[in-house]
Formats: C-alpha cells, sequence, structure tokens
C-alpha cells in the first residue's frame, strides 16, 4: 500500500511539474521566434546615423549627437516602448559593444599607442624629432608632403597609420603653423584611401575574405587602378599643398595658423599635454625606434593571428589575419621593448614609464568614447536591416544599367558608409552582390564595380563623422573632432565628384589607361578653378 501512495505521489509530481514546465516552454518558444522590428529593412533604418550625423554638424557636439542618433534608432526597433528602447540601447547596444572581442581589441590598441606617444614625449623623442626636423624641413609646403609621405608608407593600418603618422608629424607641422584640421585632413586621407589600394594591408585581407568563390588577392590588385577615389585623394593632397589652393573651413583654418591659432574655434584638445618639460637627454632615436620597433612587432602579430609561425605563406597568414589581435598583440611587445630600451640609455626610468600609463589612457578618453557610441549606433543600424535595405536597393537597380553600374555602386557604397560609419561593413554588403552580378559573364566590369565598392565605402567613410577612422585621425591630429569633420568634408566631395564621373567614363571605355588620367587632369583643373575663385574674394 505504501509502496502504491509512492507511486501516485511520483506520478502526480511529474505531472504537476509537466503543467508547470508548459507556459515555461510556451514562453521559451516565444522568446525563441527572432524578433523582427516594424522598421525593419525599410529607408527608416537609415534615419539613426542620419540624424547623429546633422546633428554633430550643426551643434558642433559629437557625444550628444551620436547619443540621439542611438535612442532614436533604439525607439524604432522598440516600436516606441520604453522597456524594450532601453534594454536594446544599453544592453544589446553599448554593452554589446563593449563586449565585442574585436571591438576590445581595438580599445586596448588604442590605449597602448596613447601610452607609447606618452612615453616618447616624455623621453624627449618628439621634442627632438621636431628639432631635427625644423634643420631640415624648412617650409609648410614641406611639412605637409612630409606628412603625406610618411602616411603612404605605413600602409599596414589605418588606425596604426592615424595615431603614428599624428605623433611622429604633429610637432613639425604645428613648427610652420600649419592647423590641427589640415593635418587630421593629411592623416586621415593618407589611412584608409592609402590601405585600400595596398595589397599588404588589413583592407586587403577583410576585402578578399568577401569575394567568394575568386581568387581574391588578384582582384584586389587588378581592381586598384579602378580605385579612383583613393588614387584620387592622393593626387588632391599633393596638389593642394603645392598649389596652395585651400578652400572653404580649411582655408579659415589655414589662415589662422599662420598668424599663430592652431586650432581656429576656443576648443584646444590635449592642451594640457603640451605644456610639459622638455627632456633634453632623449634624441631622434629615441621616436624613431619605438615607431620602427611598433611597424615590425604589428607586423608580426598580424601575421602571427593569420598562422603564418603554423607553417601559412605571408600573404595567405596576412590575409587571414586578426587586425584586432594582431595589433594588440604588437602594440603591446613594442610597450615592453620600448620601456627597456628608454631604461637602458636612461632617458625615461623604470617609475617614469609606469607614470605614462594612465597619462596616454586619458589622453584616449575622448576617442574611447566616441568609438563606443559610434559602434553602438553602427550596432542599431544593423539591428534595424540597413544593410538589407541598400543590397534590396543595388540589386534592383543592377538590371538594364550595366555601363553605369559602377558610377551607382560607388554613389551606394558612399551614403551607406557615410551613414553606417563603416566601410568593411559595406564591403561585406556590396561586393557578393557585384560578384554574383557579373560572375561568368563580364570579368572587367565585375572587376570595376568590386573597385567602385571599395572606393565608395572608403569615400564615405572618409567624410563620415561616425567612422572610426575619422574618429582616429582627430585623435592623432589632436584636432577637435567636428573641426576636422567639417573642414574634410568639402575635400573629400570634391574627389567623390570628380571619381563620380571617372567611374561613369569608365563604365563605357573600361581601361584605367583612359578613365584614371581624365579623373586626374579633371580633379586640377576643378582645382585651378576653385583657387582662382578664392584669390578674387
Amino acid at each position: 500500500m505504501k509502496k502504491v501512495q509512492q507511486k501516485m505521489l511520483w506520478a502526480l509530481s511529474t505531472a504537476m511539474l509537466l503543467v508547470m514546465c508548459c507556459p515555461m516552454l510556451a514562453f521559451a518558444a516565444e522568446e525563441a521566434e527572432e524578433y523582427v522590428p516594424a522598421m525593419y529593412a525599410s529607408f527608416w533604418s537609415l534615419i539613426p546615423p542620419v540624424v547623429a550625423i546633422v546633428l554633430a554638424l550643426i551643434t558642433k557636439e559629437v557625444y550628444s549627437s551620436l547619443f540621439v542618433g542611438i535612442l532614436i534608432g533604439g525607439v524604432f526597433y522598440s516600436g516606441f516602448t520604453f522597456e524594450r528602447t532601453i534594454t536594446h540601447v544599453f544592453q544589446d547596444g553599448i554593452i554589446g559593444s563593449l563586449s565585442d572581442a574585436y571591438n576590445v581589441g581595438i580599445l586596448v590598441f588604442l590605449v597602448l599607442l596613447g601610452i607609447l606617444v606618452c612615453m616618447m614625449n616624455q623621453a624627449g623623442g618628439s621634442a627632438a624629432f621636431g628639432r631635427w626636423a625644423s634643420e631640415h624641413i624648412k617650409s609648410r609646403v614641406g611639412a605637409q608632403l612630409a606628412t603625406v609621405l610618411l602616411g603612404v608608407l605605413i600602409f599596414i593600418d589605418d588606425y596604426f597609420n592615424c595615431l603614428t603618422v599624428g605623433s611622429v608629424m604633429r610637432p613639425v607641422t604645428d613648427k610652420h603653423n600649419v592647423s590641427r584640421a589640415k593635418l587630421a585632413y593629411l592623416i586621415d586621407a593618407t589611412a584608409a584611401p592609402v590601405c585600400i589600394i595596398a595589397p599588404i594591408s588589413s583592407w586587403a585581407a577583410a576585402v578578399t575574405g568577401f569575394v567568394e568563390g575568386e581568387d581574391g588577392l588578384s582582384i584586389f590588385i587588378r581592381a586598384i587602378p579602378y580605385n579612383f577615389y583613393a588614387l584620387l585623394t592622393i593626387v588632391m593632397m599633393v596638389a593642394l599643398t603645392i598649389m596652395n589652393a585651400d578652400y572653404g573651413l580649411m582655408r579659415t583654418h589655414e589662415e589662422n595658423a599662420r598668424k599663430g591659432d592652431l586650432y581656429t574655434t576656443p576648443d584646444r584638445p590635449y592642451a594640457n599635454t603640451e605644456k610639459e618639460e622638455e627632456n633634453f637627454k632623449g634624441g631622434v632615436i629615441d621616436l624613431i625606434f619605438p615607431i620602427l620597433v611598433l611597424i615590425v612587432c604589428c607586423v608580426i602579430g598580424m601575421i602571427y593571428t593569420g598562422g603564418f609561425f603554423g607553417g601559412a605563406g605571408f600573404v595567405e597568414a596576412f590575409s587571414a589575419s586578426d587586425a584586432s589581435v594582431g595589433l594588440m598583440l604588437g602594440s603591446f611587445a613594442a610597450f615592453i621593448i620600448t620601456i627597456v630600451f628608454y631604461a637602458v640609455r636612461k632617458v625615461l626610468s623604470f617609475g617614469e614609464s609606469m607614470a605614462c600609463i594612465p597619462e596616454g589612457f586619458k589622453a584616449m578618453v575622448s576617442p574611447i568614447l566616441i568609438l563606443t557610441l559610434a559602434w553602438t549606433l553602427k550596432s542599431m543600424t544593423d539591428s534595424l536591416g540597413a544593410d538589407v535595405f541598400v543590397a534590396d536597393v543595388v540589386w534592383a537597380s543592377s538590371e538594364g544599367l550595366m555601363s553605369l553600374l559602377p558610377a551607382i555602386i560607388f554613389l551606394v557604397g558612399c551614403f551607406l558608409a557615410f551613414a553606417t560609419g563603416t566601410s568593411w561593413g559595406t564591403f561585406g554588403i556590396l561586393i557578393p552582390i557585384v560578384v554574383h552580378a557579373f560572375e561568368g559573364n563580364n570579368e572587367t566590369m565585375m572587376i570595376i564595380s568590386i573597385s567602385a565598392c571599395m572606393a565608395g565605402a572608403v569615400c564615405g567613410d572618409h567624410c563620415s563623422p561616425i567612422s572610426d577612422t575619422t574618429i582616429m585621425a582627430s585623435a592623432g591630429a589632436q584636432c577637435n573632432h567636428v573641426n576636422h569633420v567639417s573642414t574634410q568634408l568639402p575635400y573629400a566631395v570634391t574627389v567623390a565628384a570628380v571619381s563620380f564621373v571617372t567611374y561613369i567614363i569608365a563604365g563605357f571605355v573600361r581601361t584605367p589607361v583612359i578613365s584614371l588620367p581624365i579623373g586626374i587632369l579633371l580633379l586640377i583643373a576643378v582645382l585651378f578653378v576653385l583657387r582662382k575663385t578664392n584669390s578674387q574674394l
């Protein structure tokens, strides 16, 4: 009897447990069903970044502008419900961005570079290089051309380019009264535009990964002559410098810089860091050695993540590399080597090197905040299906417009990268569409269109105030971020307009031998007209 009661008790308990679990299972099934917002893959998905960009340009205040864009994205995603808006903005957005392994690696790399720059300043390396450069670089033109040359030589990664060129050339351009806005433009224009035409770079690795079913590296190399925006940007920098043809807001900044005001606006970022006592123990080697070590270590770090030491070839390892981890490992190794180097040379003790850690971190707080908000805004647009919307638009326009398609793709890439602040995301959306549209039909048009994808993505990234490269360029030049964006925009738009015309020509002639020289001549002619117009004002 007792056993029967026990069996009945177990049966009853099991039944009650099943009854209790039914609602839980139903709830779990409901949660497992993916939530799709009503505005998904519609025009509204592009509103949050557009609002953030417009507000930043109008108010000159980037933090609140980015947060307003994030908040609008959260509201659109939640269907105007309070709880889901807050959880999406903070849990999925900010916390999600800061918990992403790639993003964290970039932030660590950024902090380590800030510490290295602080150490180079404390050791007297930057000041010594400034003294050396003042003896060898005699003019404003020379200072700007030297900045361009160094930017072209450091083609491995755009983040690395921005902060390295800024730390090395800032004392030189300051000495010759080049505005911080102009320095920021030169840094930004030799970051992504140079990386996107360098076969050995983190950008080349990213692009080749998106060309499925094809020899990605071979296509990348063949697309270089058609990358009109990148090539014309380099021509633009050299022509602007030699012709002294600045226009727009940049002209005001340059005129004020000649009078001694490098900033123009009241905001003077990092002004306190420039009032340190100069260390005369240091020499030029105390700047050059850490930079060279940083370059070597970052290259080794990147090929390490690509499996080079596991048997992969150099090019293969670079293509498969993880830029975030590689740059982080490389910068940390350079940090350790630099500490030992300065201690051996007795220009900076171990304690003084350690004191640079919080100072370097503080110098990077502003770009870290802007990057975090920019990544969060990107996650909002991703959750609203902005990439799906743009892909559908491009696919719909790919039929019947074959000769004009490169120019159309260039414009779409510009707009998408400008709105989302990401070049690599734009590559990922557009390149597979282009490959599918032309694969096996017209290989030349596929190459031109892939190049248009890359050029448009770099152009939009170059113009966008929420682009991480633009933020890094502001940090490298120690320039107010909105000043950098507003002075750079007219230059980038000028090159974009000429590139658009050049892609129209390339769609018909289908050879860079004709289209590229026409684009260069057209750009120089535009600069002559702008220069003459400015001289008459």
